[in-house]
């Protein structure tokens, strides 16, 4: 299954998906300036778009970028139930 088109159904086709869409999505349990703080500081590995240069710019996070850090938490998962289970 192809995550990346998964999620251009779910976003309509959007290249860049607002941050705080994300996390309400995928991130429910933080606060949007939570989740912002925690990729700035390497926490989450989920680059962040600015649509300018300024700080207080829109944020988003490309969708490709967001399929990729889905399936290496997919794969982190699979390997933790394989050490598991065998």
């Amino acid at each position: 299954m192809n995550t990346a088109f998964l999620l251009m159904a779910q976003y309509s086709g959007q290249a860049i998906i607002p941050a705080d869409k994300v996390r309400e999505d995928y991130f429910s349990h933080l606060t949007l300036p939570k989740f912002i703080r925690k990729i700035s500081e390497g926490h989450l590995a989920l680059p962040l778009v600015r649509m300018e240069a300024s700080q207080k710019s829109a944020k988003g996070v490309h969708l490709q970028d967001l399929a990729d850090y889905l399936d290496a938490r997919r794969a982190e998962g699979q390997r933790e139930f394989r050490q598991m289970y065998g």
